[in-house]
């Protein structure tokens, strides 16, 4: 059976201090998609440290083999977070890619480390595709020291996507090129965190409201808003409502420690009930 929505990237290993937590962005993509009700399928690569059974049982794994996972060392200090890459899993490629999958009704590639081909997004043929790109803009420095690098597959990714999802953090020095990618797409976003997100839609933009949380674990909030905003927007056609949506769920996401965080739909609507009542809608 095609599961209804499907994500594309490494799953992770993130080292915070001594803690080390499973993490990625298809990740919390995946887990979000299930916990809205969504059927899922998930092509990515780890090693034998990843704990496997993370993923539902009903969650179907397209796996491809890896000595290792992709694994980060997160660091913060006054200039903002360090990231370092200590090992990698595999590419992963459009061999890879389960028949099955390629007509979902939603499909998120998520790159971490550079590890997505770009030609996937082209694979996709029946539903919606968005890209959350940050690891499409990043390269390894020395001692696996992430700094920011030019998204130079752009072009092979921007035709097929329907949603273009980056942070604050990742437009960087690269604000005149996202200004164009945004103008190529029906769908934009950048996240800012507790502050909310630009939406631009058509190439317009507009700016969306974060909902008021208790922030315990930041990591993965974009994540849970790019699949969030994905499924609202296919199924209901209306961006703004879409990104309404897509902010309680990563308000709810911030509120505990990482994946176990990942609201259900019916919290996601309460919360969305009230958002909108402070807003007088």
């Amino acid at each position: 059976m095609t599961p209804q929505f499907v994500a594309v990237g490494h799953v992770t290993l993130d080292r915070f201090g001594e803690d080390v937590r499973p993490g990625g962005t298809a990740l919390y993509a995946a887990l979000t998609a299930h916990r809205l009700g969504c059927s899922v399928g998930i092509l990515t690569s780890f090693g034998p440290d990843f704990p496997r059974s993370l993923f539902p049982p009903d969650l179907e794994v397209a796996h491809v083999p890896s000595p290792r996972t992709t694994m980060f060392r997160h660091e913060s200090s006054r200039e903002g977070r360090r990231l370092t890459l200590l090992g990698r899993a595999e590419d992963l490629e459009i061999g890879h890619l389960p028949a099955s999958f390629k007509s979902a009704e939603f499909a998120l590639l998520g790159p971490d480390a550079n590890e997505v081909d770009p030609y996937l997004a082209a694979e996709f043929t029946e539903g919606a595709v968005g890209a959350a790109a940050q690891g499409w803009l990043r390269a390894r420095g020395a001692g696996g020291v992430i700094g920011p690098a030019l998204w130079e597959d752009a072009a092979l990714v921007l035709p097929h996507v329907q949603a273009l999802f980056l942070s604050e953090e990742d437009v960087g020095p690269f604000e005149e090129e996202v200004v164009e990618w945004f103008q190529e797409i029906p769908i934009g976003v950048i996240t800012v965190g507790s502050c909310g997100a630009h939406l631009f839609v058509s190439g317009e933009r507009y700016f969306i409201e974060a909902e008021p949380a208790d922030e315990v674990d930041q990591t993965g909030a974009g994540d849970v808003f790019a699949a969030a905003f994905l499924i609202d927007y296919q199924r209901h056609g209306n961006p703004w409502e879409a990104a309404q949506f897509a902010a309680c769920a990563a308000a709810l996401s911030v509120e505990g420690i990482g994946v176990a965080a990942i609201p259900l739909r019916a919290a996601v609507e309460e919360r969305l009930a009230a958002y909108r009542s402070r807003r007088g809608r």
